[in-house]
């Protein structure tokens, strides 16, 4: 099945579900925005799963990264697909350190939701410091004003 949403539809969505599921720490809202037979091609581990295990791999992160927070950097629709590039930053509880790992996503839709997803992420690094107003701020500008 098609998508009938439109490439900023798409786009929309996919920012609100990033907002939900890491900023705001809701993982259940991958069941709202994930069709019931949703795949993930690079889960857990780099295996294939599907929601429920996103689900609760993100619970996991949750825990051990408190104060994680994802910044869309970048992003690009067209057809059924819509891809990322984003940057996932926190603050290591054994170190005190800013880390930090970037990563591209590739979501595919059917309908009004999302169907398969694909993605790719740098090993985690120290990062710069940084804070949440920063971070909001840094997907409504171009790549080349940042």
């Amino acid at each position: 099945m098609a998508t009938n949403l439109t490439p900023d539809q798409m786009k929309q969505l996919v920012r609100g579900h990033f907002e939900d599921f890491v900023n705001k720490r809701n993982a259940a809202v991958i069941h709202k925005n994930m069709t019931s037979d949703f795949y993930d091609h690079d889960g857990p581990g780099g295996k294939p799963t599907d929601a429920k295990d996103d689900e609760q791999m993100m619970v996991g992160m949750y825990k051990v990264m408190p104060d994680l927070h994802l910044t869309i950097e970048e992003m690009v629709a067209e057809g059924d697909k819509v891809v990322c590039r984003n940057i996932w930053r926190w603050t290591d509880a054994a170190s005190g350190k800013k880390m930090q790992f970037h990563g591209f996503v590739l979501w595919r839709f059917e309908g009004d939701k999302i169907a398969e997803r694909w993605a790719t992420v740098t090993p985690p690094a120290e990062g710069t410091a940084w804070n949440a107003a920063q971070a909001n701020n840094s997907a409504d500008k171009p790549a080349a004003a940042r």
